[in-house]
């Protein structure tokens, strides 16, 4: 029986043919969730949007980060200059929470004390502030946070510990291809799904196919399996579906490292929480959103970039293999509750992602 004063050692064999999975305290004990937040969570870079949320000079749309796990409040906005800025969203009076809806602006103002910001978040002016001493210093200024731009779509981190080509450069390199000005967001093909386990253990389900033939029948008959294929990089990964013959594959370019290849899905996830799937009809964005140490909430962003191929081939019923999904990791987190289960090895052919993700969490985790 384990006991109550379980101290875990984060370490992963780098030998995949040696190596045990993260011990079980990881998904259970409430200390280990909240210490993932500085540790993992806080250092990644997180997806925020996308351009159209902000097409207009003056335009500011407030983002919530991960609400309810980080939930640091941010402002994406557009200045006169047409230069995009991440901002903290707290006024550096009394915190007072400074954009409430989208809304376009000429600048900001706190509606409680009325301090006043530029729109790249220099402060600007403040009443009955003309007795106070060394004032105004840049702390009195909006926090700016590290912005990236890939396509249309908008990356944010909270510190400035890695670069976002750190996680993101192995896919765009591999997909920059796609016309991405085409992508266009789908509200009504999006969706928000909350389930009952582990933020890790639902990534854990994501990065590795070895369970497609046994969860997934639908897919299965799309994918060969045989050929399915995972690549790792340094915090991403890449799995490879390929399609069985006749089924729905990408028109590839000869610009194309996969030209001549019958790709029928590019799955990446990037560390810790991201998963970015492209079909031929376009791109479903998953963020894994932790709750709590027993639920987590996932959301689907829909762009589409061709209509005519929606609904056919990998990703043609999204809803379905993701209520798959959810039925074994909610399994998984009942099971893993267990006094004769501790940690379990891997397969070293299947599941090569799936050790790539522990060893980093391992990492991140020290």
């Amino acid at each position: 029986m384990r006991s109550n004063h379980y101290r875990m050692n984060f370490f992963v064999d780098p030998n995949i043919s040696l190596a045990q999975t993260l011990d079980t305290s990881f998904y259970l004990k409430e200390d280990f969730f909240e210490q993932s937040k500085e540790k993992i969570f806080a250092k990644g870079w997180h997806f925020i949007g996308d351009t159209d949320q902000v097409k207009e000079k003056g335009w500011a749309t407030p983002v919530n980060l991960l609400e309810g796990f980080l939930n640091e409040p941010l402002i994406l906005v557009k200045d006169k200059n047409e230069t995009l800025h991440c901002l903290s969203n707290v006024c550096t009076h009394r915190g007072n929470i400074v954009v409430e809806r989208p809304c376009q602006l000429n600048d900001f103002r706190c509606k409680y004390h009325g301090r006043r910001f530029h729109l790249n978040g220099k402060f600007l002016s403040m009443p009955e502030f003309k007795e106070v001493q060394n004032f105004p210093s840049p702390e009195d200024d909006l926090h700016r946070l590290p912005l990236f731009t890939w396509g249309k779509w908008l990356f944010a981190s909270l510190t400035s510990q890695f670069h976002a080509k750190e996680f993101l450069q192995p896919m765009m390199d591999r997909i920059g291809w796609m016309p991405f000005s085409d992508f266009v967001f789908h509200p009504e093909l999006s969706k928000e799904y909350v389930v009952n386990a582990h933020w890790a253990l639902y990534c854990e389900n994501y990065l590795e196919g070895f369970h497609i033939p046994f969860v997934h029948t639908g897919l299965n008959s799309v994918i060969d399996y045989g050929n399915y294929s995972i690549e790792l990089f340094q915090y991403s990964s890449l799995q490879l579906g390929i399609a069985k013959e006749g089924e729905l594959i990408f028109n590839l370019p000869p610009a194309s490292p996969d030209h001549g290849k019958k790709i029928a899905s590019y799955y990446f996830w990037v560390f810790p929480n991201l998963m970015f799937n492209f079909y031929p009809w376009g791109l479903s964005v998953n963020i894994v959103q932790p709750v709590s140490v027993t639920q987590t909430k996932v959301s689907f962003l829909s762009y589409v970039w061709d209509e005519s191929k929606l609904r056919q081939g990998a990703g043609a019923d999204l809803h379905k293999v993701e209520l798959e999904d959810e039925d074994i990791v909610q399994n998984v987190q009942k099971g893993i509750r267990s006094r004769y289960y501790r940690h379990g090895r891997y397969s070293v052919t299947r599941e090569p992602g799936t050790h790539h993700f522990h060893r980093l969490i391992a990492e991140f985790m020290k």
